[in-house]
């Protein structure tokens, strides 16, 4: 049984920064790759970051890059997702993924098997 707890969101001044935590429990020895997704309302559930275990490919969706950076923490299982100069439209609910199987690079919300809950980020204007 595999488990992913989001922790770190909240609400944000744009310019502002925030660092998200996905904490992993279970059989995360077997993950080939982890993400962050995240969903504003009335959109689909798009890729931020992603993050390969076997060979440390890392992809950045082009809205984030500069700005979001991740990182891990492998002793506590836990990835983290540091998010800067925040802006209005990276306001959404952000979500962890994990998949043990090595598909599509970097993926879409389809080739990920497990998800965290969600965190809700929120950015003033």
């Amino acid at each position: 049984q595999v488990q992913l707890v989001e922790s770190g969101g909240g609400l944000v001044q744009a310019g502002g920064s925030l660092r998200l935590a996905c904490a992993a429990s279970g059989r995360t020895f077997s993950f080939y790759a982890m993400g962050w997704f995240r969903q504003a309302p009335g959109k689909e559930r798009e890729i931020v970051v992603a993050f390969s275990w076997s060979d440390a490919r890392t992809y950045y969706a082009d809205s984030v890059k500069g700005r979001f950076t991740i990182s891990r923490d492998n002793a506590k299982n836990t990835v983290y997702l540091q998010m800067n100069s925040l802006k209005p439209e990276d306001t959404a609910v952000y979500y962890c993924a994990a998949t043990p199987y090595a598909r599509n690079w970097p993926g879409d919300r389809l080739t990920y098997d497990y998800w965290g809950q969600g965190t809700q980020v929120t950015v003033s204007s």
